[in-house]
């Protein structure tokens, strides 16, 4: 009896590769970034499972008549029509859990680089500036300790980011659709409406999903709330912000600055205006990027895809209701 065919978009380990192959006949594409959509196209017609991160539209997944699960490598999953796929009834998994800490760590040092002009200050040495003993008032950045961090989004990694500043001894303000006054209690977080957590911070971190109702949460009217001597970090999606609204912003001096690992477009173009200026630290998105981290990103994706395969539940549903269809 032949095994039912699988389809891996980018390269995995070989441990997770060779755990899929014991119950499936797998193909993958060999390089580390997604394959090309024209690629797909081609491969996607006899399988019954993907890995990977590429976009998956309805008339993608019509394209896949054998499809029965989506197993999307990375946390967020705004890559994938999740209501074209529950219709289709295909199951979409993602990675939740096993990058918080590692995303938290990145948005964190975002924090830190940013405000202390980390990279600026890089700069600056390199370009034989540093004349002076004991540095130089013009590289005076902002405390981290003690200050105001104002977290949007309190899921798993948005809490790691407020577990890293109560280190700091941070006052962390959040806001969430979901509250969570177990958090509030044990922790002393403190919930509050978005205009308090933007008007009232000293950093503003990211760390919501992208949906219809997150798309450019962050616009013009919202950075017009926040601190001049305020920061904006960002290590979630980069839709989330109203880019050229962040650029005006910066520009004008509504912000302090900023701490990016995401943007509107990825990659972004060279000649973005945020990548000219100083007060912004921009990262590839690499939020995740530890070796350590990815492999347990790909197991995961793995063990979702063997589930599935032998008609068992999957760990990490994005949509639990297709469950309820047989698998």
């Amino acid at each position: 009896m032949s095994k039912p065919k699988a389809y891996v978009g980018r390269a995995i380990v070989d441990s997770a590769l060779s755990r899929l192959a014991e119950v499936a006949d797998v193909r993958v594409w060999p390089s580390p970034t997604r394959c090309p959509d024209d690629v797909l196209l081609k491969e996607i017609g006899d399988i019954e499972v993907f890995l990977g991160n590429n976009r998956w539209t309805g008339a993608v997944m019509d394209q896949a008549p054998k499809l029965r699960l989506i197993a999307n490598i990375s946390v967020g999953y705004d890559n994938v029509d999740v209501p074209a796929a529950t219709q289709r009834g295909l199951v979409v998994t993602n990675t939740p859990g096993v990058l918080s800490d590692t995303t938290a760590d990145t948005a964190f040092a975002l924090l830190m680089t940013a405000a202390r002009r980390i990279c600026e200050a890089g700069r600056y040495v390199r370009a034989g500036k540093w004349v002076a003993v004991g540095g130089s008032a013009s590289m005076f950045g902002h405390d981290v300790h003690h200050a105001t961090l104002g977290i949007i989004g309190l899921g798993r990694i948005g809490f790691e980011v407020a577990h890293r500043a109560l280190g700091f001894h941070m006052k962390v303000l959040y806001h969430d659709v979901v509250r969570r006054e177990d958090l509030e209690k044990q922790y002393g977080l403190q919930y509050v409406d978005m205009d308090t957590l933007l008007s009232e911070s000293d950093f503003v971190s990211l760390h919501t999903v992208l949906s219809d109702q997150t798309r450019a949460l962050i616009g013009a009217p919202e950075l017009s709330k926040m601190k001049r001597t305020a920061f904006l970090i960002n290590a979630s999606r980069g839709e989330v912000v109203d880019e050229p609204a962040l650029i005006d912003a910066l520009k004008e001096g509504k912000i302090a600055g900023a701490g990016l690992d995401v943007f509107a477009k990825e990659p972004t173009d060279p000649n973005n205006p945020l990548l000219k200026m100083d007060n912004v630290v921009a990262l590839p998105h690499i939020g995740s990027a530890t070796e350590a981290t990815r492999v347990a990103m790909q197991q995961l994706a793995v063990d979702n895809a063997i589930a599935v395969l032998q008609g068992k539940p999957p760990l990490t549903p994005v949509n639990p209701e297709v469950l309820s269809k047989k698998l």
